[in-house]
């Protein structure tokens, strides 16, 4: 695969192109998909996927192929300078430059070796196992589906600035989604767990009674009067907060000016409660690798510093743009986050819980709903009423709506309860207050 990179580049310097860029992923996947006992898809499938990106005279071509026959590559590239030729030039197009330092992949511990040996029988029989254990439990009424997917994956990149890197991968998850109650008081919710390590993955006991426990809590819920109330958000939730963030400080959306955050870099926007960095170096996690797709090395980015924005996240594009440097966040032709997270605080979801005099636990949200040219949120909720310190009911039909920035700015706590069960992730947080709207 680097021998076949390093050709192409060869090819395409020959026929014109000012810089070019070669990346080539070979894989493995497997998914299964099970309810009610029965397998309802199953994938397995290998492939390899060849990408370029051609740069000429600030004109940019990209193409691809999944054929990898050198008759089909050459004409690839070849079409692919005369394509660059016909672009609109773009002053900010080009390859990142060589970066003299380099990320240890196998630090990073990215690739299992134990999971390519795992047999397809073994995994089904996980998915199997998990709905199994979870529909034992007599308050659950259906399955949504348990499901088994692991992935394996060999990266090259090379370009004309004289970079070439390449570093090998594996994922595996487990998962379950569940249904308790009747017709008319029906609720639902679901559990995984997603490892780079097969050894790591939670067992089906503990993803199905999670799965079990999370569902049924909603049972019987109430409706409750319009207030504005302090809101716990449940560590998923906060993920999902930290998303809305990183939509907001990504370079992208900022030279778009589709942010709130818009020139906001040395300002505060939130309290000293916050601080949120994206770390691809982290061992074993979701969000790690050794360079991004510009082939920028992988670096801990400090996003914000006891409330103040310090950086965007950046790809070399976006960088360019900002008159700023790159982040090491290229994600094919824009900006993805690698292990982005608010970082614990010393709470414990228990005493955040005790704090509270009357308020809401937020577990679940739909809809849209998110605006990050103003920050807004509105979106509809479940969640757990709290009276006195104590979790007193499930709650339903409600809608949560407050702004990003002022949520920021009203953090009172911050849980020590972060796990990264997925590149965006967080602890749990209490903020001051939010409208729940109810009845």
């Amino acid at each position: 695969m680097r021998d076949l990179a390093e050709k192409l580049i060869a090819w395409g310097k020959a026929e014109g192109a000012g810089e070019i860029e070669v990346s080539v992923v070979e894989g493995r996947e497997f998914s299964v998909d099970i309810r009610r006992g029965k397998i309802e898809n199953l994938v397995e499938a290998g492939s390899r996927v060849l990408g370029l990106r051609v740069i000429k005279d600030k004109k940019t071509a990209f193409a691809g192929s999944s054929d990898l026959s050198l008759g089909t590559l050459r004409r690839l590239v070849r079409n692919a300078v005369r394509r660059a030729e016909l672009a609109e030039p773009d002053e900010y197009s080009g390859l990142a430059p060589l970066t003299p330092s380099t990320i240890d992949a196998a630090s990073l511990r990215l690739y299992d070796p134990e999971l390519p040996a795992v047999d397809s029988k073994t995994k089904i029989g996980l998915a199997l196992e998990t709905e199994r254990i979870a529909l034992k439990d007599k308050r659950i009424t259906n399955s949504y589906g348990a499901g088994f997917v692991s992935d394996e994956a060999r990266i090259v990149l090379a370009n004309s600035n004289g970079f070439i890197g390449e570093y090998s991968q594996t994922y595996c998850g487990l998962s379950v989604g569940l249904q308790a109650g009747g017709t008319n008081d029906r609720v639902e919710d679901s559990w995984s767990s997603s490892k780079r390590f097969f050894k790591d993955l939670a067992p089906p006991e503990e993803v199905a009674k999670k799965a079990v426990a999370r569902t049924v809590r909603q049972l019987h819920p109430r409706k409750i009067k319009t207030k504005n109330v302090p809101v716990i958000f449940e560590p998923t939730m906060t993920s999902w907060l930290m998303g809305f963030l990183f939509s907001c400080i990504s370079g992208t959306a900022i030279y778009q000016k589709a942010s709130f955050l818009t020139d906001k870099l040395g300002q505060r926007i939130g309290n000293r409660l916050i601080n949120v960095v994206d770390d691809g170096l982290l061992p074993k996690e979701l969000g790690s690798r050794p360079f991004d797709s510009d082939g920028v090395p992988s670096r801990r980015t400090v996003v914000v510093d006891k409330g103040v924005l310090k950086n965007y996240i950046c790809n070399t594009y976006a960088a360019r743009k900002l008159n700023l440097a790159t982040t090491g966040n290229a994600d094919g032709g824009g900006v993805s986050p690698n292990n982005f997270f608010l970082e614990p605080g010393k709470a414990t979801p228990e005493e955040i819980i005790k704090s509270t005099k009357e308020g809401l636990c937020l577990i679940r949200t739909l809809g849209h709903g998110l605006n990050s040219v103003t920050g807004d949120i509105s979106r509809g909720a479940f969640g757990l009423w709290i009276e006195d310190g104590e979790v007193a009911y499930p709650v339903s039909e409600i809608t949560i709506s407050g702004n990003l920035g002022t949520l920021l700015k009203g953090v009172e706590m911050v849980g020590r309860d972060i796990e990264f069960l997925s590149p965006v992730t967080g602890p749990t947080i209490k903020v001051a207050e939010m409208t729940v709207a109810g009845e």
